[in-house]
């Protein structure tokens, strides 16, 4: 039998209670004992406090600039994909994302306008007067050719709406003038971008 002295502990004891208490202070340290924080909260705790509120106007307008101006870049990409959330008001709707794929799935005599008008300009300043004429016969020639074909995308657009739509339950006003004037402009920089090809059946 071991005779224990009063106001001390066994040394077992003892070293038993120091074990068990570093053996908590490592789990406190190493975040054993609670559950494992989401991702969301240790991003955030990494990221720090947030920022104090602005205390001037001029602050609060800067850091609302800085603000667009870091998700400018997502909005605009997601603009070009179509998304009628970031599209302005002329974009949105069924019937433009329609209007705009029978317009994207033609050879359109509109998109060549920007290059006809540049070799009608270049031929209208040079010295020779039979080089002007033909450069004035050129452009009034593909004007010509223009004003017919954008009748007929008119037309076909406006009987493809009606197709496509027949209840009238969707804004179609002004339709054909949305889809000739994006006929008007060269393919690749057609904003939004298009979403079918070339000869597609829309």
């Amino acid at each position: 039998m071991k005779l224990r002295l009063p106001g001390r502990r066994d040394s077992a004891e003892t070293t038993t209670g120091a074990d068990t208490d570093l053996t908590q202070q490592l789990e406190r340290g190493s975040g054993k004992g609670r559950p494992t924080p989401k991702r969301s909260e240790a991003q955030g705790r990494r990221q720090g406090p947030p920022p104090p509120p602005p205390t001037t106007r001029k602050e609060a307008y800067r850091r609302m600039r800085a603000t667009q101006a870091s998700r400018r870049p997502e909005a605009r990409a997601a603009a070009a994909r179509g998304d009628d959330n970031y599209l302005p008001s002329r974009d949105r709707g069924p019937v433009r994302k329609y209007v705009r794929d029978i317009v994207d799935a033609r050879r359109n005599v509109g998109s060549f306008f920007l290059v006809i008008a540049a070799v009608a300009l270049i031929g209208t300043i040079a010295p020779s007067a039979i080089v002007k004429n033909y450069a004035s016969l050129l452009l009034f020639g593909f004007f010509l050719v223009m004003i017919v074909d954008s009748v007929i995308l008119s037309r076909r657009i406006k009987s493809k709406v009606a197709e496509r739509f027949p209840k009238g339950d969707q804004a179609t006003r002004g339709v054909a003038w949305y889809g000739i004037s994006r006929s008007t402009m060269i393919r690749r920089w057609r904003f939004p971008k298009p979403d079918v090809p070339l000869g597609a059946d829309v």
